[in-house]
């Protein structure tokens, strides 16, 4: 749970807030309610597969379990994609925020700091990495806690600045396209949940548990962002047409909200925890990389050096380290590339979406096909739907990203057929 929810970033909706607030005419809480019950598909289905197939190798083992060694390959391959990418989007993340505070050091200097640090906690095990990223996620914690009880401070003594209603009605009229539209970008709050599945070898309990830890983490992590949207949201003077107007606010609409709102000091409170955060999540991104190439090698998908295990700390070492090296070289790539974090996002989202669609039709083809008898009717309808969710949001995607993608999945369709050939 401790990496799931260091993943998903209890603050993610800080990043994001003014773009959904502008998008849904301030009807954000609405936005991730309906987002959540979105994910929740997705997890559902996870924890259905987790349950029978408890392997490190995440939803490519689960998709060559469920549909055939092909479709195996091609969910890990898309995975790949996202898990790769990930840890450099929040190592970004890391590196302009800290720039903003430090302005004389550029971005970059900051990201290859955060990726130091954190590629040496994963080195020395997963143990190790959790209770650092514990540490880290309490902090994030607190930051959290300390904006719902100043808001609820200020609510007290001076009332809303919008409706009570307005987080879940909007201010005015609500246009069905926009909210959809908002829900596509709220959707993406929640990716890493999945990065749990990733550790089921390295949980030692039973192994309904790391299926718990996923929809526990999700329902948490929605319940959360559901609060924090709906406080900001009542708390705003900000009229959600203005930051339509003027796309350049909304960025900084959730800092410039507790800073008029509460008080400068949150403000930088929030700030810097958004500058440490996404670097522990990028911890765990790299952590879940490197346990899905492992995965994928032990499979005889990927070359066989990349399923060994450090017999000393018990980490996929030669993994962690390829995949720590192309996450270097990307995110100081984007680190001095003026769009370089907008097109790392399109990117992740195309990987991880299409994984998940395989993952559904995994469920479908594991409990429906393979085992008729022990098949219910959530084990076709609930895929289906989830499957449904993940491709809409998919379709919506910028055509840079899709372009990216199939570029992507048609390398992964050479990769597999020369192994083939070697086998």
């Amino acid at each position: 749970m401790v990496y799931g929810l260091l993943f998903i970033g209890p603050l993610a909706p800080v990043g994001v807030f003014g773009v959904l607030d502008a998008h849904a005419n301030g009807a954000v809480a609405l936005v991730y309610l309906l987002a959540t019950c979105g994910m929740a598909f997705t997890a559902w289905s996870y924890a259905q597969m987790s349950r029978v197939v408890a392997n490190a190798g995440s939803v490519f083992a689960y998709a060559s379990e469920g549909l055939g060694r092909p479709a195996g390959f091609a969910a890990g391959w898309m995975a790949m994609l996202d898990y790769l990418l990930i840890p450099s989007v929040a190592y970004l993340f890391s590196g302009i925020a800290l720039h903003a505070m430090v302005p004389s050091v550029p971005a970059w200097v900051f990201t290859v700091v955060a990726f130091a640090l954190t590629t040496a906690l994963n080195l020395v095990g997963v143990r190790v990495a959790a209770r650092v990223g514990f540490v880290v996620l309490v902090g994030e914690i607190v930051g959290l806690a300390l904006f719902i009880a100043g808001a609820m401070a200020v609510l007290w003594m001076h009332g809303p600045a919008r409706p009570w209603s307005a987080p879940f009605t909007g201010v005015g009229p609500l246009d069905a396209r926009m909210v959809t539209g908002a829900i596509s970008i709220a959707v993406l709050s929640f990716l890493g949940f999945d990065a749990i599945a990733s550790f089921a070898e390295e949980s030692t309990g039973d192994a309904r548990q790391v299926g718990r830890a996923i929809m526990f983490c999700l329902v948490l992590a929605g319940a959360l962002f559901i609060v924090q949207s709906y406080l900001a949201s009542v708390l705003s003077a900000i009229p959600p047409a203005e930051l339509a107007a003027h796309p350049e606010r909304q960025g900084t609409a959730f800092y410039d909200i507790a800073r008029m709102a509460i008080g400068p000091w949150l403000a930088t409170v929030l700030a810097t925890t958004k500058a440490i955060g996404p670097a522990f999540s990028a911890m765990t991104g790299q952590a879940a990389a490197g346990r899905l190439l492992f995965g994928m090698a032990r499979g005889g998908q990927l070359p066989r050096a990349l399923a060994r295990v450090d017999a000393k700390h018990g980490v996929p070492r030669a993994s962690l380290l390829t995949v720590a090296a192309l996450t270097l070289a990307v995110s100081v790539w984007a680190a001095r590339q003026d769009d370089g974090l907008s097109v790392l996002v399109g990117i992740v989202d195309v990987g991880a979406l299409a994984a998940f669609t395989l993952l559904h039709a995994s469920v479908v083809g594991y409990f429906v096909v393979k085992r008729k008898a022990a098949a219910r009717a959530a084990h076709w309808v609930l895929p289906v739907v989830g499957a449904a969710v993940t491709l809409w949001v998919l379709v919506g995607s910028s055509p840079l990203a899709r372009t990216v993608g199939a570029v992507w999945f048609a390398v992964g369709v050479a990769v597999f057929a020369m192994g083939r050939e070697r086998g």
